[in-house]
């Protein structure tokens, strides 16, 4: 069974940094190209951020490139994605996944506000 566990969602003031991680199991993780979507507050899922199997090449939507960073640790089947100079923007549940597949998991809830 393919699971996806995300963590480390909170709440902070623009300008400030999170890292989230996702813990996997039940696939060959090293094997799939991963990526991070979110959901803000009434509008649909979008894509963050995407790393290739390897972790050679990672790929970025516009409004956060500069901002965040994907990154892996196939040892551990996990997906990392440090997140700098937050922005009341980046309000949204959290997830993380294949790239291209609906799999993923509960998501983790980011909030930035005054």
């Amino acid at each position: 069974q393919k699971q996806f566990v995300e963590s480390g969602g909170g709440s902070v003031q623009p300008g400030g940094s999170l890292r989230l991680s996702c813990e996997t199991a039940g696939f060959i993780f090293s094997d799939y190209d991963m990526g991070w979507t979110r959901q803000p507050p009434e509008r649909p899922l979008e894509w963050v951020a995407y790393i290739n199997s390897g972790g050679s090449s990672t790929v970025y939507t516009d409004s956060v490139k500069g901002r965040f960073t994907i990154s892996r640790d196939d040892a551990k089947n996990m997906l990392f994605l440090q997140m700098n100079n937050l922005k009341p923007d980046d309000t949204a549940v959290y997830y993380c996944g294949p790239k291209g597949s609906s799999w993923r998991g509960q998501g983790t809830q980011v909030t930035v506000a005054l």
